[in-house]
């Protein structure tokens, strides 16, 4: 196992999700378990809507609340089971006080406790004819809020599927000293192979940090089938390790030296003009 300076080894795991929603918490947890005893991995990250079929007519019925739905109580008992920082992909949540479905991670820390929550922002509404049309809209409300978690030394800034496609959410991260964006994913088989490793590695490139995107397997028989192709990007925006199609898990080591050496070489944070241009939030 390399020595880090600073950094940690992640593992991303690309699952099979099914109908059966306690078969799909079952099968994450081994996985998870594999990735921390075979790999030796200290953060691991689970895809987009892990524990449900993806489809807005299946988020309503597999929603749970957050931190009490069983969900969450097994990500929170397997995190301190095996010490690591777990990254729990995404569920539909069911908010109890306004009884609102959001797409939501989750981030467990070692001892167990909720670090983290984070509610996809941009909500998935195309229209590709002869393509794809989907409106997660219909049933999902969109977040307002960004969420970062410190591990290892490290920033770590979430962001879900499609917000990926929003360099203004990534470059928020970037000035708020993030060295690592993690994005959650399931990309469809039209914009999968145009787009997925495209954006990873462009974010990755806009902000010089590292990225993962994490998706489900692929299923063909699935109402939507997911690209697959999870990937850890390095801040050169070199894809480092990636899966296929198939169920798999994607190990990389994150070294913040890297980060360090890439910003220090190029120096395009400090060279912007944010006399002519800014990136900034707003406050509400």
């Amino acid at each position: 196992c390399p020595i880090f300076t600073a950094g940690f080894r992640i593992a991303l795991l690309q699952l099979k999700v099914g109908a059966d929603k306690a078969q799909n918490i079952e099968n994450a947890l081994a996985k998870i378990r594999s990735a921390v005893a075979d790999k030796g991995a200290r953060v691991v990250a689970l895809p987009e809507c892990f524990n449900s079929p993806y489809g807005t007519q299946h988020f309503p019925a597999y929603a749970e609340e957050i931190p009490s739905g069983e969900t969450s109580r097994s990500l929170a008992a397997i995190a301190k089971e095996l010490g690591i920082y777990l990254i729990g992909g995404t569920i539909p949540e069911k908010c109890r006080t306004d009884s609102k479905l959001y797409n939501t991670c989750t981030v467990w820390s070692p001892e167990g406790s909720l670090l983290a929550t984070y509610r996809k922002i941009h909500l998935f509404d195309i229209n590709i004819p002869g393509g794809i049309t989907f409106r997660e809209s219909d049933v999902l409300t969109g977040g307002s809020t960004l969420a970062t978690v410190a591990i290892d030394g490290a920033k770590v800034g979430l962001g879900i599927c499609y917000d990926m496609r929003f360099d203004e959410l990534a470059r928020l991260y970037r000035n708020q000293g993030c060295d690592m964006l993690i994005y959650p994913g399931a990309f469809n088989m039209k914009t999968g192979p145009l787009h997925w490793e495209l954006l990873a590695r462009g974010r990755a490139n806009d902000t010089q940090s590292y990225v993962a995107t994490i998706s489900p397997a692929r299923d063909p028989a699935a109402g939507y089938v997911a690209w697959g192709h999870s990937m850890v990007v390095d801040p050169w925006a070199k894809v480092v390790a990636e899966a296929n199609e198939e169920e798999a898990t994607v190990v990389a080591d994150v070294n913040l030296q890297t980060v360090d050496e890439v910003r220090a070489q190029i120096p395009i944070f400090s060279q912007r003009r944010t006399d002519l241009y800014a990136t900034n939030a707003l406050k509400k």
